[in-house]
């Protein structure tokens, strides 16, 4: 039993929190507060409160999502670790394992966009080599206002900033990504970072505390007060308050992170460690009870053992700060020495803080005193869960019967390809990307503005080839297609740069669950993903949820990002979508239907959301991937380029782009010509081929299934399309090109254009 705890002027009595209510501060509600009591058969101190509500805030328990999460398909052939750990791990062969992971830090940057975004890379980096893996690449998937908002530019700017700075200084490439604009995202904008490495089968680590009387070690940047119930700031909606969270928002520091990833791969080489993990969300209260949990064992620290830069930290303080660039580690007792030296070696900071126990017990001594003592499956295994109502939303039943393309179809298919490709969402992310080192370690095959990044595997002919892609759009006209489509999609941009899907991580950016509208749209997406998932064979073997993205009462359109990662079997498979040789036939895959809802015609000629979203037929979907990856490692194919965002015409002007390679393409269609050129109908390629390839990969295509048809080939400098023998498009790539790459400049500069 806890002694009766001397009040002081920082902490409150149980007494007083219990008849204050001052639990709620924390976003813990009155039956929760009641599980606490029931849990420690007494009154929590304030400690023990702070240590409850972060593990129980749906950042760390996902205490609205778990019953919909267990739906994902978590097992597989290649899966060596799935969720439950910093990340997930697929065998690649030659004994080596990917290892990624995609988190988000939305809130952190709504606030302090700077080191709100930089600690997101910071964190997924982390959640990479606590596993034991190197990180080899940085990706990001991100969602903002529109730009002609100050507000929103200065938010965009100084999280690109934010991003650039941590992956360049700590010399991880940041290959790929994805940027979105809407104005739902004004207030509320969304950084999810991704992060993939690779590791040896026998060097693969877990964050566990086994062994009793083993020494638990704190590593990295000492203790502070920044970041203090980051993990329940998340979990919750922003206000006209949330300036004030600031002081929540941590301050990263990557040349300390770059020291520490050095030191806990070269102790993973030798063998030295038992577990590791991450002081991520929570910080060292998460860190701690986890291990612990997932050992069966119990923790007790000394808090004044911790490393600390202010004065007079507590031990709520201490317990609660999400301070950047920590580690905690268990060694066997006895090479406590052999760790220093390594740690020394880097000059890193550390201290032995605390014992693994046998009693299943967080317990917490500071100033001599025992400051709280919890059981640790209270903290991890029976946090609350809950069952949300779900309610199908009003909108969703009126949009059912809105088609847009009636709209759209007598739209001039050459007026519409120039606004469209110098709308945000299609023109060139060059302005952002053009920030990152995505050249460092010199393993980046294809750079980013593909369709998925490639990095080669050192002293292999192997490849991975990476991506995230989600549609917002799609998901708010219909939850359940959209969310198959982000996994169909993301699968599709690997198989088009040579590659065999492994599987996914995931981020699901939401509004608030306990809405019945907003659960309606996280369990019918959560349901998409895994059909699409289970059908296609990528697993999901980790990833994050984000919900409370809302802005008084606002929330952002529904994003579950998808991060994609596949393997290239010979680099010589690698595929770009770019055009590489006049004459070449160009081959569309696929069917073309009237499916404009959501889509980015609809966004720039209407500015409405309306209709449903194209629809996804799985079996056509895999059978198409099967096709395109058969041919590319027949080597039949000089480029391949996913149909998605502004469809044919799109797709047609982006391959032209890097070598300034033109097309003639001549169409049948029964379709208006802006619908069939900027149809976003799924499982569709565009492919160019050697002239004498041609007709083998029209026979090798149709052998799957999927319909193939010559559309015309790569040809001098202009993009001419006729559709039933009439003109509708004649443009040189350059003045394309000028607009596309000129879009988002203009946006950030306004007054440039003036």
């Amino acid at each position: 039993m806890l002694p009766e705890q001397t009040t002081t002027v920082w902490e409150p009595s149980p007494e007083k929190i219990q008849a204050e209510g001052l639990y709620r501060d924390m976003g813990m509600t009155d039956e929760e507060f009641e599980q606490v009591i029931g849990h420690l058969g007494r009154l929590p101190n304030w400690t023990e409160v702070g240590i409850y509500s972060v593990m129980w805030s749906e950042h760390c328990s996902y205490k609205n999502s778990k019953p919909l999460l267990r739906r994902f398909p978590v097992e597989g052939p290649h899966v060596l670790q799935g969720p439950g750990e910093g990340a997930g791990a697929l065998d690649i062969g030659n004994n080596q394992a990917v290892v990624f992971k995609v988190e988000s830090h939305n809130h952190p940057t709504a606030v302090e966009p700077f080191q709100g975004a930089a600690t997101g890379v910071g964190g997924i980096i982390r959640d990479v080599f606590s596993m034991g893996a190197r990180p080899v690449a940085l990706l990001n998937s991100l969602r903002f206002g529109t730009l002609d908002s100050p507000r929103v530019r200065y938010l965009f700017e100084q999280a690109v900033a934010g991003i650039a700075h941590y992956g360049n200084v700590v010399g991880i490439p940041t290959v790929g990504g994805e940027v979105e604009f809407d104005r739902r995202y004004e207030e509320n904008p969304l950084v999810n970072a991704m992060c993939v490495g690779i590791v040896d089968h026998d060097k693969l680590q877990k964050g566990v505390a086994s062994g009793i009387g083993n020494p638990v070690i704190y590593v990295g940047s000492s203790t502070g007060r920044d970041g203090i119930h980051g993990a329940t700031f998340a979990s919750e909606e922003l206000g006209e308050d949330s300036e004030e969270k600031r002081p929540a928002v941590q301050a990263g520091d990557p040349f300390m992170e770059k020291l520490l990833l050095e030191a806990c791969l070269e102790l993973v080489e030798k063998g030295i460690l038992i577990g590791i993990q991450d002081m991520g969300a929570a910080g060292l209260t998460c860190s701690s009870a986890e291990m612990a949990a997932k050992g069966g064992t119990g923790i007790e620290m000394d808090l004044d053992q911790v490393p600390q830069r202010e004065k007079g930290m507590t031990p709520y303080e201490i317990m609660l700060s999400e301070s950047q660039e920590r580690m905690l580690l268990v060694v066997e007792e006895g090479r406590q020495d052999e760790v220093r030296q390594v740690l020394d070696k880097w000059n890193l900071p550390s201290a032995v803080v605390g014992r693994v126990t046998g009693d299943g017990r967080l317990r917490l001594r500071h100033g001599g005193e025992i400051v709280a003592d919890i059981p640790v499956n209270t903290l991890v295994d029976d946090a609350p869960v809950y069952h949300r109502e779900q309610r199908e939303p009003a909108y969703y039943r009126e949009n059912a019967s809105a088609r847009p393309e009636e709209a759209l179809a007598d739209q001039n298919p050459a007026q519409v390809l120039r606004k469209v490709l110098g709308s945000l969402n299609v023109a060139s992310k060059r302005w952002v990307y053009q920030q990152y080192d995505h050249m460092v370690r010199t393993n980046t095959a294809v750079r980013p503005g593909s369709d998925a990044a490639v990095v080669m595997l050192e002293g292999t002919d192997k490849a991975l080839a990476m991506c995230t892609d989600g549609n917002g759009r799609y998901v708010y006209l219909n939850p359940r297609e959209g969310g198959a489509i982000a996994v169909a999609e993301a699968a599709r941009n690997v198989v088009c740069s040579g590659a065999r899907p492994l599987g996914i991580t995931d981020c699901l950016n939401f509004g608030n669950p306990e809405k019945p509208e907003g659960f309606w749209q996280l369990a019918q997406a959560v349901e998409g993903m895994s059909e699409a998932c289970r059908f296609l064979e990528t697993p999901v073997v980790g990833g994050n949820v984000s919900l409370y993205n809302e802005t008084r009462g606002e929330a952002i359109l529904p994003t579950p990002v998808v991060g994609m990662v596949g393997l290239i079997e010979s680099r010589e498979h690698i595929t770009t979508q770019d055009f590489r040789q006049e004459g070449d036939v160009l081959l569309l895959l696929g069917e073309t239907r009237a499916e404009l809802g959501g889509s980015v015609l609809e966004q720039v000629v209407t500015g409405e959301l309306s209709g449903r979203p194209p629809r996804l037929d799985l079996e056509k979907e895999k059978k198409l991937q099967e096709a395109v990856l058969a041919a590319i490692r027949q080597g039949k194919v000089r480029s391949a380029h996913d149909l998605s965002s502004g469809g044919l015409a799109v797709a047609l002007a982006e391959s032209g782009f890097a070598n300034g390679l033109g097309a003639e393409v001549e169409l049948d269609t029964e379709l208006a010509p802006a619908l069939f050129l900027f149809s976003e109908s799924q499982s569709r390629v565009l492919l160019s081929v050697d002239p004498q390839q041609a007709e083998a990969v029209q026979e090798l295509i149709a052998s799957h299934g999927i319909p193939c048809r010559p559309i015309g080939r790569v040809a001098g400098d202009r993009l001419q399309i006729q559709v039933n023998g009439q003109q509708v498009i004649d443009e040189t790539v350059a003045a394309l090109k000028a607009i596309w790459e000129g879009a988002l400049p203009c946006a950030m500069n306004p007054s440039s254009t003036n």
